[in-house]
């Protein structure tokens, strides 16, 4: 192989060919830096393809500086004429090659950076209006469940006849929240043989009113006994038809089992 003589001109080539690869190489270096960047905002089926563009400009820089695709002989007094026989416009046609490559790579890259951040400001968008959505619905269902309850119309009171059989009726309702046992026919019965169905009977001659405490109303009670058995909730008056009965029916109960169980003076 022939030496390098002073006259043949490689070494400048030789020089200017390090020269742009160093300064290829940087640019290479700073651009690489730039993809890496772009590469780590992509999603991963994208950070792949960035990855494969820079190694391939990588390669390309590699197999194009040097003819042949070798490397760079170690010393230049070993170099061929045929190795180092390139332009400075060659050596700038790969620089500008790689370069072009690279860009391209950077330029794809950013683009499917933009491209994912709209596909997420898309997805978010879409997830928000869904959320929307399905908040308006349940406001309505919870708005129709509302109106649907207020269309039912309340139970009106219990209304009871102002007479014998309304006051036992009235009475037997009131009995039975407070869990004081009786009849219909235990209370009946004994009211027509005390009072004979007067809320305002009295008995001013028995022993009680000999005492200065007559029985009264329906069932004929002494007012201590009424006080002691006065279920709340009914009139405090003695001679109330419901609250006679009711606290009657509560001493009965408790003295005898039930109103059912009298069948005489009490």
């Amino acid at each position: 192989m022939p030496k390098y003589t002073a006259g043949s001109g490689h070494r400048p080539a030789l020089a200017k060919l390090t020269e742009l690869t160093e300064q290829t190489r940087t640019k290479l270096t700073h651009t690489g830096q730039k993809l890496n960047t772009t590469r780590q905002k992509l999603p991963k089926k994208h950070q792949l393809g960035v990855a494969g563009v820079a190694g391939l400009g990588a390669a390309a820089l590699a197999f194009s500086l040097v003819p042949g695709g070798g490397s760079q002989p170690s010393t230049t007094e070993s170099v061929s004429a045929s190795s180092v026989a390139f332009s400075s416009e060659q050596v700038e046609d790969v620089k500008g090659g790689v370069e072009k490559q690279l860009n391209d790579a950077l330029t794809q890259a950013t683009s499917a950076a933009k491209k994912a951040a709209e596909d997420a400001k898309k997805k978010t968008a879409a997830e928000a209006a869904k959320q929307k959505a399905e908040q308006e619905r349940k406001a309505k269902e919870a708005a129709s469940r509302s109106a649907q309850r207020a269309q039912v119309k309340p139970v009106a009171a219990k209304s009871y006849a102002n007479n014998l059989d309304g006051w036992i009726r009235e009475s037997l309702d009131v009995m039975k929240k407070n869990g004081i046992p009786g009849s219909y026919d235990g209370i009946k019965r004994n009211i027509l043989r005390e009072s004979s169905g007067n809320p305002n009977a009295i008995n001013n001659w028995d022993i009680n009113a000999i005492n200065g405490i007559p029985s009264k109303g329906l069932l004929q009670v002494i007012p201590p006994t009424f006080q002691t058995y006065h279920v709340p909730g009914t009139s405090s008056n003695i001679y109330d038809p419901v609250a006679n009965i009711t606290a009657a029916c509560n001493y009965a109960a408790d003295r005898y089992g039930s109103m059912d169980n009298v069948n005489s003076a009490y």
